[in-house]
């Protein structure tokens, strides 16, 4: 097969040949120094067959940084290694340790565990010890590729392995890496050898996560870490950290009195004290003031509703696990609501509408409710119970652009008023490979998106597009703002939507007397109370 080099170079190699092939054909102290591969967008390792026609670009430490998804994964294999030698020590069979997935994340790792008996904070360090020595055998990753029976029977002891192995097709291989004894199922990638990682990490801390999010299966234990290319960068962001409980909303809004949380009331149902409440009531009459100036009218609608609502709008199939359960009373469902939209959507279908109507601006500080679980919980910026500044807008197709530029603009005076100056915008699209995620209209989405794309070019904004990221309805403007601690919080939202008037056969009369259908472009300046206060203390 041909293989191209970034500088047009092509090289020919057997079928299957490896990033790690490459790297030997070039010579053989490429061979040694490479770390990684990038295959267009894609980081690959060393041992993962190459396609026909591909265009590889080969990594070493002078790419470091490039690698942290792979040297951090591969870190995950480490901590994981670790562990089963340090229960061996204590007398464990080598199959105690169950274990979850072990994935890399921003800035680090984790992996989940099964232990045989509780590990602690403070195991931590032997642990660090233990994977240091790893790292300093610089032990070699081969990656195997087998049958699924062979699978199932390398990992029978371990019933989360198993199950992950029971969902490969038959006829797909399933891929394991080893490093010395130890061998995991993974699909990768990984840096070729221990002895190339870098040492600059660090084991953070232990939570409780369920098996496969699920509160329904068992409780793991998941072992965090932190690791970077160089020891500078640790060094900065466990200062950053030190800051950061210094700043932590919550130490603030303890030490100031300004919210808590009642074990007799629940978790993520944050009570609001005469400070707290005095922030929060300033937050409001500052942003209806705003919206009241700029045409938009002001609703009160119920919190609760019937569960066919949102069977319509979509929200219950796309929503519906994150929605507390249903209320049944007499022959009726109800529940408490995800999402405002439905209800301000009632509202515009209260009165036949004109076109001289339009647009129409529905407002509201609207409480909402999400069934988040109790390990995700935080404070004020993650709750069950939230109240949203949210609005509606109700347009012809000739007022999009107009009154998109003009939520655009709403958002840019909001910041200038709060002190914003590090924001940025984020188009949020759909991602076509994922298509049951979205409404299935192409000619929707392609109106949609390139209507979004017109108005942020129209206002001068520099942008960037995220795929993937958009409401199953439609796409949306993100803003995300830069906290004090140097972190990207998505405060403001701005949603374009034909799907929901059309599935509630929304209406006006037009020019000629006729019926068409208005478009809606839902807007959220700044976001719910409870996250705003987050931010702002």
């Amino acid at each position: 097969m041909h293989i191209s080099l970034p500088d047009g170079k092509q090289l020919e190699l057997p079928e299957h040949s490896t990033a790690l092939d490459v790297a030997a054909q070039i010579g053989e102290r490429l061979k040694n120094d490479a770390l990684a591969a990038r295959v267009g967008d894609q980081l690959i390792d060393l041992l993962t067959p190459l396609t026909d026609g591909a265009t590889i670009q080969l990594l070493t430490k002078k790419q470091l940084e490039e690698t942290a998804p792979l040297f951090r994964h591969t870190l995950a294999h480490v901590l994981s290694q670790a562990v089963g030698e340090f229960f061996k020590a204590k007398g464990f069979d080598a199959h105690a340790v169950k274990r979850g997935v072990g994935p890399a994340i921003e800035n680090g790792f984790y992996q989940d565990f099964l232990f045989p008996e509780n590990l602690s904070v403070e195991d931590l360090p032997e642990l660090e010890k233990r994977m240091n020595d790893i790292i300093g055998r610089n032990l070699p990753l081969e990656r195997r590729d087998v049958g699924k029976a062979v699978a199932l029977e390398q990992f029978s002891y371990d019933p989360f392995k198993v199950e992950l192995i029971s969902e490969f097709p038959d006829f797909e291989p399933v891929t394991f890496y080893q490093q010395g004894d130890y061998i995991d199922l993974c699909r990768g990638p990984h840096f070729p050898r221990t002895g190339v990682l870098p040492r600059h990490f660090k084991l953070m801390s232990t939570s409780g996560a369920y098996w496969r999010g699920s509160e329904k299966n068992p409780m793991l234990q998941r072992i965090y870490g932190v690791a970077f290319a160089t020891k500078p960068e640790l060094d900065e962001y466990l200062r950053l950290l030190e800051e950061a409980k210094r700043r932590d909303h919550r130490k603030i809004g303890k030490d100031l009195e300004l919210f808590f949380t009642s074990e007799a009331i629940g978790p993520g149902l944050p009570l609001w004290l005469p400070n707290g409440a005095t922030i929060r009531r300033e937050l409001e009459r500052f942003i209806v003031d705003l919206e009241l100036k700029q045409g938009y009218q002001h609703v009160v609608t119920p919190q609760l509703a019937k569960s066919e609502l949102y069977k319509i709008s979509g929200h219950w199939e796309h929503y519906k696990d994150d929605m507390f359960p249903v209320m049944k009373l007499d022959a009726e469902e109800l529940v408490l609501r995800p999402m405002n939209c439905p209800h301000h959507i009632q509202i515009y279908k209260h009165s036949q509408r004109s076109y001289r109507d339009l647009p129409l601006k529905i407002a509201e500080l609207g409480t909402m409710y999400r069934y988040e679980q109790s390990g995700e919980l935080t404070g004020l910026s993650r709750v069950r119970a939230m109240t949203l500044n949210d609005a509606h807008i109700f347009v012809r197709p000739d007022q999009i652009q107009e009154e998109f530029k003009g939520a655009i603009r709403l958002v840019q005076e909001v910041y200038a008023i709060l002190g914003f100056t590090e924001y940025k915008w984020r188009l949020s699209l759909r991602d076509p490979q994922d298509a049951e995620k979205y409404f299935q209209d192409d000619t929707m989405w392609n109106d949609a998106e390139a209507q979004l794309r017109q108005a942020l070019d129209d206002v001068g904004l520099e942008y960037f597009e995220s795929p993937g990221d958009a409401a199953f309805y439609g796409p949306k403007v993100d803003v995300q703002v830069r906290s004090a601690l140097g972190k990207d919080e998505t405060i403001s939202t701005v949603q374009l939507d034909f799907l929901l008037p059309q599935r509630f056969e929304l209406e006006y009369v037009n020019e000629e007397s006729g019926r068409s259908r208005p478009i809606m472009i839902h807007r959220g300046i700044i976001s719910t109370m409870e996250r705003m206060t987050a931010f702002l203390i």
